[in-house]
């Protein structure tokens, strides 16, 4: 009997699953083995603690690309356009670089600049063209400058527009200082349910990236729900752990998608983005 039909026997037999242990191990030794050596990259050559960042694969940018396109109703080709912008834009990453290296915080950041799902941001407010974004949770205000880098895209192009960056932290947001980024940018520091409740424009865009328990995120939904314009959209950060959005879509009669993005070399498998529309 050859070695082909021996192993179809046995996998007929009571002995499968310890003829077939060896080469499971395997696959599983190989696999853990790749994620023990770039987490031990990762902790020597990062300084990050929370709100990793990291590049997506080519695969997952495609899948991001396409995302946007079915969500925005934009052109694939239009949308690839877009990602390449943020991609290129060398001034905004001097400036993310420049001041990271002489921030107060800077021991718990990385100069070297990487965007992950926030281009999938980025593309979003190109296609939407949004006249009021809010963004809960701006951290280090790496998500904020991309969304205005997009929004003064836009103003070029005759389609003006401001992002309201909310947080808690007096810390936050020490990247969004600087022109022309901070031109559209308006940072307010406090508890994001009453600085929802406090705004006075319709929002056209609703981005939560701050708690990410499920019952602040709930919340925050919640109370926007009054301050959108018509045709708002929402987006979560948040879409890996919770259903939170995908549950607000459905009793608000809206659509929703999720995205899932695929991190390159970094031991952290990766958020998302969720989109009610």
């Amino acid at each position: 009997m050859d070695a082909t039909k021996l192993r179809r026997a046995i996998a007929r037999t009571r002995l499968a699953p310890v003829a077939a242990f060896p080469k499971r191990l395997a696959r599983v030794a190989r696999h853990d083995t790749k994620l023990l050596k770039v987490s031990a990259r990762w902790l020597v050559t990062s300084r990050e603690h929370h709100n990793y960042t990291y590049d997506l694969t080519w695969l997952s940018k495609n899948h991001l690309a396409w995302f946007v396109s079915v969500v925005c109703d934009t052109p694939i080709k239009q949308v690839r356009t877009y990602l390449q912008e943020i991609e290129k834009d060398d001034a905004l990453r001097r400036h993310i670089e420049q001041t990271t290296q002489g921030a107060a915080r800077r021991g718990l950041a990385d100069r070297q600049v990487r965007y992950a799902r926030r281009i999938g941001w980025y593309a979003i407010v190109r296609a939407r063209k949004p006249r009021h974004i809010v963004e809960t949770g701006a951290d280090k205000g790496l998500g904020s400058c991309v969304l205005a880098a997009a929004l003064l895209r836009n103003a070029a192009e005759g389609h003006p527009g401001r992002v309201t960056s909310l947080d808690i932290n007096p810390e936050a947001g020490y990247l969004v200082h600087t022109a022309p980024w901070s031109e559209v940018i308006d940072l307010v520091i406090g508890d994001s349910i009453a600085s929802i409740k406090a705004l006075d424009t319709p929002v056209d865009l609703f981005l939560h990236d701050s708690d990410h328990s499920k019952a602040h995120e709930k919340r925050e939904f919640d109370v926007a729900e009054a301050k959108l314009a018509p045709g708002a959209m929402l987006l979560t950060d948040n879409v890996t752990a919770t259903n939170v959005l995908a549950e607000h879509a459905e009793r608000t009669g809206r659509r929703f998608l999720a995205y899932r993005e695929t991190p390159i070399n970094h031991w952290y498998p990766g958020d998302g983005i969720g989109v009610a529309w």
